[in-house]
């Protein structure tokens, strides 16, 4: 393989190739059928349901960690030997076109807020029980509000920016392994008896992998809203969180929007009183908007520093090589 394939040594074809799958995206969605990530996740459960048996802790962990071994390895490397080729670019758009879900993540957010605009509260509930975890059988509209900010937010870093960041570093395979591996911790990555510790691996890797690309889209976050605010409650909240790359991202984004996150919510049939991130009003149904508004410009300015980074060192190399 030449050094120039390399996005992290070629900032200029990166750039270009990154804004053309965030394009891609924008004007395709995802894919109505045949989506890898549907194919990934079949095999995922089946592959749990084999291995994840009884077993004393120890054995549970290294058979969840196994597990995402078994799934991730293969995938990676071929991509890695797809993106290797005359014509890589071409793989490298695609995959990290299939790795991010901005428009995907827009359409859903909508999905909430027409039927809370219109007072439909079972439909809203219905649409947010697709995208959190929650129980949502019994939440009322400020709750459904809240917790469709907090996924919007959230989000924002687990379906585009850690894919972006870590296709910037290693081309497509980068954006694969990110992507695949939040998928792995969205399945298994549970506090419950079935996954407290076969889940253990995916949630941990999961946490390093996202360790630098949460606090990125953190800062986007404040850069692109209320920045004071957004830095103060970054600063003061984010380790109140019991996720730490979670925690900076809500932090950030709540006071990037200068709305108030967090509270109350049923996990799996238990009640857990959260704490509170952000400050100013309750969420309403004009956050959720305001919220991937703020996801749009914070990809807008990954995508201006991108470009910005390239024309400085292609300006480097031409006054290197004069």
């Amino acid at each position: 393989m030449s050094f120039d394939y390399y996005p992290i040594i070629s900032p200029y074809s990166t750039a270009l190739t990154v804004i053309s799958a965030v394009l891609l995206d924008a004007l395709l969605g995802e894919p109505k059928r045949w989506h890898p990530l549907v194919g990934f996740g079949w095999m995922a459960n089946k592959l749990e349901h084999a291995l994840n048996r009884n077993m004393p802790p120890s054995l549970a962990r290294m058979a969840g960690l196994s597990a995402w071994l078994l799934l991730l390895l293969p995938l990676v490397a071929l991509s890695y030997l797809v993106c290797d080729r005359p014509l890589g670019w071409v793989a490298d758009v695609t995959l990290l076109y299939f790795a991010i879900g901005a428009q995907s993540l827009t359409q859903h957010a909508q999905q909430v807020y027409t039927p809370l605009q219109e007072g439909n509260l079972p439909q809203a509930r219905h649409a947010i029980s697709m995208i959190v975890s929650r129980d949502t059988s019994q939440l009322n509209e400020t709750e459904i509000a809240t917790a469709t900010v907090e996924s919007v937010l959230e989000n924002g870093n687990d379906a585009i920016f850690g894919a972006i960041f870590w296709f910037v570093l290693f081309g497509g395979a980068g954006a694969v392994l990110f992507r695949l591996a939040n998928t792995l911790d969205a399945m298994w990555g549970y506090r419950t008896p079935r996954f407290l510790y076969f889940g253990w691996a995916a949630a941990r890797l999961d946490d390093v992998l996202n360790l630098i690309p949460a606090r990125l889209t953190a800062l986007s976050y404040a850069l692109c809203g209320h920045t004071k605010t957004a830095l103060k409650c970054w600063m003061a909240q984010s380790s109140t969180w019991y996720s730490p790359n979670a925690g900076p991202v809500l932090a950030a984004g709540a006071g990037a929007l200068r709305v108030q996150l967090g509270g109350n919510a049923v996990y799996h049939g238990a009640a857990k009183q959260r704490p509170n991130l952000g400050m100013g009003a309750l969420a309403n149904t004009q956050h959720i908007l305001e919220a991937t508004s703020l996801v749009k410009r914070s990809i807008t300015l990954w995508c201006l520093v991108m470009i910005a980074a390239s024309v400085l060192m292609h300006i480097k190399e031409s006054l290197y090589l004069a």
